[in-house]
């Protein structure tokens, strides 16, 4: 697709969430701002907006003024929520009053990071496909049953965009970028922020294990990986030996050699992480989160807990 001559400017919105991450925002804004420099025409502009009308703090405190009342929503195309930590403590009903009315006005609504669990607490991701933030994926499933919420780097179905956060944001804006302006120019802003690879969507959100522990022995990534994708259902260390084709023994070695952990230790650490992430970032009750990281009662999760991070997982959530 080529750009023509004569450009209709594209108009979007963000609002901004109190502790957004601001890397996120950075991956979805800026490469407009590229591909209007690039392009030398005003493809696109962006306004923002705050849930009060006053400046935003995001997460690394540093502040963003909006530059439009919320009440001014005159010609935008799109609406894109950008959020981030404690986005599950926002319940704000005239926020999702105001997403709905835009949805009504044909708006195209997106959002980035946890941004996406707020539209869906407007109800407006019902009958589409959605991501969010690995870390909150399982909270937001478990809050909306039903909801085709995947793994995905973005997603874009229909009317609705969302993504999972980072600079996955980026990958987004890119695929949006050549879409309507061609694939040269999204390649050359691409270029600008020295990403030579833009993304699929369907690329994975986490790290390799084989990166992020140095790990290339096949068989202990296929048991890192079992151990990952069955924390809700543990599988013992038996099952997981018979499942990549291995004896205990050699299993326990791979895991010392590269972990330096037992495979039963490795496999408890990633279920209490995963608690961790849950107590920090979910309104789930303690002990939907022990049962969602496979712990039988909710005092053996809690002695687990402890032994682990020192304190409760009650106390893990009043010092967030």
């Amino acid at each position: 697709m080529s750009v023509t001559e004569s450009v209709q400017t594209e108009r979007i919105g963000f609002l901004l969430i109190p502790e957004f991450s601001m890397i996120s925002f950075a991956a979805v804004v800026d490469p407009l701002r590229m591909a209007n420099r690039l392009s030398g025409k005003p493809l696109y502009q962006w306004f923002f907006y705050g849930p009060h009308d006053e400046p935003v703090p995001c997460s690394n405190g540093v502040t963003v003024t909006p530059t439009r009342l919320m009440e001014e929503t005159d010609g935008i195309d799109t609406l894109i929520v950008v959020a981030g930590i404690n986005a599950h403590l926002v319940d704000e009903k005239p926020i999702f009053k105001w997403l709905r009315q835009l949805s009504r006005q044909r708006v195209v609504l997106g959002a980035t990071s946890t941004g996406s669990l707020l539209l869906a607490r407007a109800g407006l991701l019902k009958g589409h496909t959605c991501t969010i933030h690995w870390e909150n994926q399982e909270s937001m499933q478990e809050e909306f049953v039903g909801l085709n919420v995947t793994g995905e780097l973005y997603e874009i179905d229909g009317n609705v965009m969302t993504c999972s956060g980072g600079l996955a944001g980026l990958d987004m804006s890119l695929q949006l970028i050549a879409l309507k302006h061609g694939e040269a120019l999204a390649n050359d802003v691409a270029e600008q922020c020295i990403h030579p690879h833009i993304r699929p969507a369907h690329d994975k959100q986490r790290m390799k294990f084989q990166l992020r522990y140095h790990a290339n022995h096949p068989r202990l990534v296929q048991a890192l990986e079992l151990m990952r994708g069955n924390l809700e259902e543990p599988l013992t260390c038996e099952e997981i030996s018979e499942m990549v084709g291995i004896s205990s023994r050699q299993l326990e070695r791979l895991f010392h050699q590269h972990l330096g952990a037992p495979p039963a230790q490795y496999y408890m650490d990633l279920r209490l992480e995963r608690a961790q992430h849950l107590l920090q970032q979910s309104s789930m009750s303690i002990l939907q989160i022990g049962t969602a990281c496979g712990f039988s009662s909710t005092s053996y999760f809690s002695r687990c807990y402890r032994k682990k991070y020192n304190h409760s997982p009650r106390e893990e959530r009043t010092r967030t």
